[in-house]
């Protein structure tokens, strides 16, 4: 019988994402600067005021308060009416130096055998029904709010939008777990005031969303991803009427509330740690990537159509302690044990393996903060950073290397495909 699965996603203006981005952006400034910092920045934001706080160990010093108004006026709260902007909230720092505690079980004499910087279990996931290896309901979330946020920056042909937002979408499946058709989208966005009435105001946003924001939206994808578009579709947007009064000053924002948004969309697994904020040192963050990469290059390869890895850590310890395989509709006559085996054997999961290899002491982060850390296009930038006390750094790093393909021919030879 056919089954209907959901996922959501929030836009660069949600609260909780607007803390995530403060977290990632302290920490590539802090790794600008100073590639070995060992950084855990949490961010709180509420109306007009936003608090930091977490442990820092650096030689570089960053303008955290400079840097979060910053990225505050980015997103595009730059208005007294919102209640909340970057020039003119409050920022309060409560950060500290990490403890030496923890730092010794990581900072080892010999850096090949750095420790985790913490213990626990997380998951890497890949599915082969999108162009890029995720869950589809989540893909199309993630698409809806980023035109939405385009449409926003034009202010063209949709003039009142505001940052805040969230999007949700239904797919039905059908019994071997292919997408039929597209059952449900919820669309919330934040707007200005109407010069009408509240039930004008809300058919015009419905009208905007259904023959604008949606028509931009299926021509991201191919075709027979355009064709789960074609059925009736039941669409709630702004379900509960009006929406001026939204981001900090509507709902209270912290940083890593939004994990499976920044994951799979509830497909697959998670191990509970968040990402932003966090330097590569923290296996929540680290590892996750890493058993992304290695479920992606699975899938690519034609091991399986959906592959899910989790790899488990102790504190100050540098190899897992487990790494388990599950892989749905497998093309290899190999149970999942015998495959972890050999997972285990291709790729290094030792925390300082792992930074190497997808390039992680680099500052990359920003970017993963909003609209999802897994499923986006690896590509090289050049970033220019400004520090007070340091002066300008510009570098050239690589973004989402753990999306990359390049294991693909390795797995291929080591299964015999």
């Amino acid at each position: 019988m056919p089954y209907l699965f959901t996922s959501e996603s929030v836009s660069e203006g949600h609260p909780d994402k607007i803390a995530d981005q403060i977290s990632d952006a302290l920490l590539d400034h802090f790794l600008a600067f100073d590639k070995d910092s060992k950084v855990a920045c949490e961010t709180l934001v509420t109306t007009g005021q936003v608090f930091l706080a977490g442990e820092v160990k650096s030689d570089s010093y960053v303008d955290v308060q400079e840097v979060a108004r910053e990225v505050i006026n980015k997103i595009g709260y730059t208005k007294g009416a919102y209640r909340f902007s970057g020039d003119s909230c409050g920022v309060i720092s409560a950060i500290h130096e990490q403890s030496p505690d923890i730092n010794q079980g990581v900072d080892k004499e010999d850096k090949e055998k750095q420790g985790a910087g913490d213990q626990g279990m997380m998951f890497g996931y890949a599915t082969k029904e999108t162009e890029n290896y995720m869950p589809l309901a989540l893909d199309i979330s993630h698409k809806i709010l980023r035109v939405l946020a385009d449409l926003r920056r034009e202010n063209s042909e949709i003039s009142y939008l505001r940052p805040d937002a969230k999007a949700q979408v239904t797919i039905e499946y059908s019994d071997d777990n292919v997408p039929q058709r597209i059952d449900t989208i919820v669309v919330s966005t934040q707007h200005d005031e109407f010069d009408a009435d509240d039930d004008a105001m809300l058919d015009k946003i419905k009208q905007d969303i259904k023959t604008i924001l949606i028509p931009r939206v299926v021509t991201l994808f191919p075709e027979h991803i355009q064709a789960l578009f074609g059925g009736e579709i039941t669409y709630h947007i702004n379900p509960t009427g009006k929406f001026v009064i939204g981001g900090p000053h509507g709902d209270a924002g912290l940083t890593g509330r939004k994990i499976i948004v920044d994951t799979y969309g509830g497909k697959g697994a998670h191990g509970g740690g968040a990402f932003s904020g966090k330097d590569p040192s923290k296996v929540d963050r680290s590892a996750a990537y890493a058993s992304r990469h290695i479920a992606k290059n699975m899938v690519a390869a034609g091991i399986a159509d959906e592959v899910l890895v989790q790899v488990s850590y102790a504190i100050g310890i540098d190899k897992p302690t487990s790494i388990y395989v599950q892989t749905t509709n497998k093309h290899i006559d190999m149970s999942d044990g015998e495959i972890a085996n050999i997972i285990n054997e291709v790729f290094d999961m030792r925390p300082i393996a792992i930074e190497k290899r997808l390039k992680l002491r680099n500052p990359i982060y920003s970017e993963t903060a909003s609209y999802g850390h897994m499923g986006r296009t690896p590509q090289k930038v050049t970033k220019c950073f400004q520090s007070n006390y340091s002066g300008e750094r510009t570098v050239e790093v690589e973004l989402f290397t753990w999306e990359k393909l390049d294991f693909v021919d390795v797995l291929k030879e080591k299964f015999g495909l």
